[in-house]
């Protein structure tokens, strides 16, 4: 009978600890979420307050690294590119509907590879040209031949805008100076940061 006891209690343990872990799980999750949205309006509105100079990175997000003028009223503009230890670059930036009425995005921004283009539309004609070591890199794919790039919009309202990314492999890392190219749009040079 000790033993059947002792098997129980143990049973119980768990039992207890698996509900106890549960209830604080649900109890994180479940915030009310007034706290979250709050912190960044607060601290947003203290530094507008309170009259100080914008950061650095204030300042770069107000004028885009490059801006360039594409059909149907698109435009894009880019705000940074960056280098990573792991040997890539990824431009970060947004696609806006300039024009009054609504923008079907072209095909021909997805590039002309049948591995990019059966995964919808994209970004994944786009390629960046080092003019200094004379290498063209294109956007990146995973091991399903999806491009790492913002996919899946076709169409963009008048005024919408959509925040984009693109990700390639580094050129060298002397190279900070490149040519953003995408079909359908004036190339445009760029800096890469890092």
């Amino acid at each position: 009978m000790g033993m059947r006891f002792t098997g129980k209690a143990r049973r119980g343990m768990v039992a207890l600890a698996a509900a106890t872990g549960l209830a604080l799980g649900a109890a994180a999750c479940s915030g009310d979420g007034g706290d979250d949205d709050k912190k960044p309006q607060s601290s947003a509105s203290a530094s507008q307050g309170s009259g100080s100079q914008p950061s650095a990175q204030e300042g770069e997000s107000d004028a885009p690294l490059a801006e360039v003028k594409g059909p149907s009223g698109l435009l894009l503009q880019i705000t940074e590119a960056v280098r990573d230890s792991g040997g890539f670059v990824t431009v970060n930036g947004a696609l806006k509907n300039d024009g009054a009425e609504v923008a079907v995005i072209p095909l021909e921004l997805s590039g002309n590879e049948t591995e990019i283009m059966n995964n919808g539309r994209s970004l994944g004609g786009a390629t960046l040209v080092d003019s200094k070591s004379k290498k063209r890199y294109y956007v990146l794919r995973d091991t399903e031949g999806r491009p790492l790039t913002t996919t899946g919009f076709s169409t963009l309202k008048a005024g919408e805008s959509i925040d984009v990314f693109l990700q390639f492999p580094s050129p060298p890392a002397d190279t900070t100076d490149v040519s953003f190219q995408l079909p359908l749009f004036p190339s445009a040079v760029i800096k890469i940061s890092g």
